[in-house]
């Protein structure tokens, strides 16, 4: 397993080791000692599964009292993964990073609690799993709106389908600073 940094500290890619053979392949996806080696030490209480199509954009969401770090990769198809640092005070804040995870390359993303997150399916279809340190509790979901200009993330799309709810979502700096994590540093 190798670990790749990111732009943003934490953010972190993990390329598992995969065996292949004419029958397939197989990869530990996750194994809690070898990630604690990595620098990951995550208590994960839940796992999640989506299926998206081509153009679905899910993001850019986050929970504040019950944060959430998260380690996502995709087993069907192929998506833009994207963190942002909406931690107040910290060097990074409203900064991002981006990887593409394809059901190929076997990368996962490990994105701490702190962090909005969100993703864009680029394949016809993909089936996105995440692990998370906290469970979902829906009067906690939060959210940056998916084009905030300030933020200027690189999607590559204009109109991405997204939720009723994920188009309502506001631009981060009109948040107040009290629906927003804070900065800890280590």
């Amino acid at each position: 397993m190798r670990l790749i940094e990111t732009s943003l500290p934490g953010v972190v890619v993990i390329e598992p080791n995969v065996f292949q053979d004419d029958r397939g392949f197989f990869l530990e996806s996750y194994r809690e000692e070898q990630f604690e080696r990595l620098g990951i030490r995550a208590r994960f209480v839940q796992d999640n599964h989506s299926k998206s199509v081509q153009g679905a954009l899910r993001g850019l969401h986050f929970q504040l009292v019950h944060p959430q770090a998260k380690l996502c990769r995709v087993i069907q198809g192929a998506v833009l993964d994207v963190a942002v640092d909406i931690r107040l005070e910290s060097p990074h804040f409203g900064k991002w990073a981006k990887e593409l995870l394809t059901a190929e390359n076997h990368r996962q993303i490990f994105i701490p609690a702190g962090f909005a997150h969100g993703f864009l399916v680029l394949s016809p279809t993909a089936e996105f799993l995440y692990k998370c340190t906290d469970y979902y509790y829906p009067d906690d979901q939060q959210g940056i709106i998916w084009n905030d200009p300030d933020l200027n993330i690189g999607w590559d799309i204009a109109s991405p389908l997204l939720s009723a709810k994920d188009q309502q979502l506001p631009r981060l700096k009109v948040l107040s600073p009290d629906r927003l994590p804070r900065y800890r540093p280590a």
